[in-house]
């Protein structure tokens, strides 16, 4: 069995797309899926499988349009993948200043070099990032909503979902304690 994570993109915020984890966890667990725990009304939820991811995440979104009436991009980690998510992270979250964050875009797909330059012609300035694979980590000194480098993410050309550093964080100990790292 596989421990994955899976990070909704676009529920529960504002009025629309409402999901309560309650019966997103039912819904996961109607299509099998063992160990279902969620975290917060973000779309954070882990669970175990043996089901490939790519299939997996595409059954996920067709049982969650499905249900609840609107289409919600999933993406996938597996425990070793965010792990070694973890590590690559080169900024320390110990030393960050009062409105200074780290925040972590989880992207579908890796994006073109093309795009990943473009995304790093708005580093100049407050803002960092650091690009690898299928993650961009984003050191803001400011709010997330005020960022220019982070309001180019969707330009990408990837699904993209961010969590803040303090929920990544969080997800790691969750898996942690589902026994398998």
């Amino acid at each position: 069995m596989t421990i994955y994570i899976a990070l909704l993109r676009g529920i529960n915020v504002g009025k629309n797309n409402r999901i309560k984890m309650a019966d997103l966890k039912s819904l996961l667990e109607t299509m099998g899926l063992e160990k279902v725990k969620t975290y917060i009304q973000s779309g954070n939820v882990l669970f175990e499988s043996k089901d490939d991811a790519t299939q997996l995440s595409q059954r996920l979104e067709n049982e969650i349009s499905k249900t609840f009436g609107f289409p919600v991009p999933v993406i996938l980690r597996t425990a070793e993948e965010y792990e070694q998510i973890i590590r690559d992270c080169p900024f320390s979250f110990d030393s960050l200043m009062e409105g200074e964050s780290i925040q972590l875009a989880f992207l579908a797909n890796e994006p073109s070099q093309e795009k990943i330059e473009y995304l790093r012609s708005y580093e100049s300035g407050p803002d960092e990032c650091f690009i690898k694979g299928k993650e961009v980590y984003l050191f803001l000194r400011q709010s997330i909503l005020d960022s220019k480098l982070a309001a180019q993410l969707p330009k990408l050309g990837v699904q993209a979902t961010v969590r803040n550093w303090k929920t990544v964080i969080k997800l790691e100990t969750m898996v942690k304690e589902m026994g398998n790292l």
